[in-house]
C-alpha cells in the first residue's frame, strides 16, 4: 500500500487548496523503483489506485504519479499514463503558482512523448522550473527541466460533478444559479473574477467568449441554447 497522506474537505467554493496536493506529493519523496524483477508496492499502488496498467515498477510513471496525487487530495485526474493527457484537464494558466500542473515535451513538441509533474517553482534568471514528480531519476524527487520544453501549466479543480445551470441566467442575475455558471466557466478555462453569485459584466464578457468559441450565438445570456450545448457536449 502506498504511504498514507494528508488529506482535507474542500472549502467553501468547493475546491481543494493546491498546497494539499504538494503535501501530498512530498509525502512520497524518496519512492523509487526496485532494479531487477523485483518491484516496489508504492508504485504499483500508485497504478491500481488510478486503474492504469503497468509492468513493474520500471514503466514510465510520471503521470501514474501525478494521477495518484491528484485522486489522493480529491482534484480532477486523467487516468491515463501519457504525461500529455494533462493538456486536457483542468484550466490552462499562465502565471503558475506552486501546486499547479506542468507539462514538458521530450525529443519534440510534435512527439507524443512528454513529462508532467507539479510545478514548485522557477530559477532565479527563470531558465528552469523545478518540479515534484514520480519517476525523476527514476524515483518521487524535485528535479529541474528546461523552461523552453514547458507545453503548459494547468489549474486542477474539485473532482465532483459538474453541475449545469438553468437557464436562463442574464445580466445582474443573483443567486446560486449565477455561482454554478461562474462555476462552470472557470472549469471551462474562462476567468469570471469573483465566485460570488453575481451576473456582473466580467462574467457576462466570460460567456461571450465562451459562445463565440463554442459557435454559439453570442447573446450574453445563458440561455436554452447554451445549456443544451453545454449539456451535450460536457456530459456524454
Amino acid at each position: 500500500m502506498a504511504k498514507k497522506s494528508e488529506n482535507t474537505s474542500p472549502d467553501a467554493t468547493g475546491k481543494v487548496e493546491e498546497k494539499n496536493l504538494l503535501k501530498i506529493a512530498s509525502s512520497q519523496i524518496g519512492v523509487k523503483e526496485i532494479k531487477g524483477s523485483e518491484h516496489n508496492p508504492f508504485i504499483e499502488e500508485y497504478a491500481r489506485r488510478v486503474g492504469i496498467t503497468v509492468d513493474g515498477d520500471e514503466t514510465p510513471w510520471c503521470s501514474t504519479f501525478v494521477n495518484w496525487c491528484a485522486a489522493e487530495a480529491g482534484l480532477q485526474t486523467t487516468n491515463k499514463a501519457n504525461a500529455r493527457s494533462w493538456l486536457y484537464v483542468g484550466r490552462p494558466v499562465e502565471d503558475p503558482r506552486p501546486g499547479d500542473i506542468v507539462i514538458f515535451w521530450r525529443e519534440s513538441p510534435d512527439s507524443w512523448k512528454g513529462h508532467v509533474g507539479i510545478f514548485w517553482g522557477y530559477s532565479k534568471d527563470g531558465r528552469k522550473v523545478f518540479v515534484l514528480g514520480g519517476n525523476q531519476g527514476d524515483k518521487v524527487s524535485v528535479a529541474a527541466y528546461d523552461a523552453k520544453k514547458i507545453l503548459g501549466f494547468r489549474r486542477l479543480t474539485t473532482a465532483n460533478e459538474l453541475e449545469f445551470p438553468e437557464p436562463v441566467i442574464s445580466l445582474w442575475d443573483r443567486g446560486n444559479n449565477v455561482k454554478q455558471l461562474q462555476i462552470m466557466l472557470d472549469q471551462f478555462g474562462y476567468d469570471p473574477g469573483q465566485i460570488d453569485g453575481v451576473f456582473g459584466p466580467n462574467t457576462q464578457r466570460n460567456l461571450l467568449a465562451f459562445q463565440k468559441k463554442e459557435g454559439l450565438k453570442q447573446s450574453g445570456v445563458y440561455d436554452q441554447q447554451t445549456f443544451t450545448h453545454v449539456e451535450s457536449k460536457h456530459m456524454s
